[in-house]
């Protein structure tokens, strides 16, 4: 899994996404593109992804909706 994948698994929960070895990199790079960091720069994808999921339900919500809609889109 790509290094913060572990710590979004509630994220991942609530946006209905189970990550498996084929949906991997694809769920990896809407990450990537959804905050805006260069594909496979991993400390910086989480420190961007945290400052959408953290303190802010609203901005968790919409960041888990973007989410949901990134994956199934692709």
């Amino acid at each position: 899994m790509s290094c913060y994948f572990r710590h979004m698994k509630d994220v991942l929960a609530e946006a209905g996404i189970e990550v498996t070895p084929e949906n991997k990199k694809k769920v990896d790079q809407a990450i990537h593109r959804l905050v805006a960091v260069e594909y496979k720069d991993c400390s910086p994808t989480w420190k961007a992804v945290k400052d959408h999921i953290k303190n802010d339900e609203a901005a968790r919500n919409a960041f888990i909706d973007k989410l949901k809609q990134a994956v199934s889109a692709d």
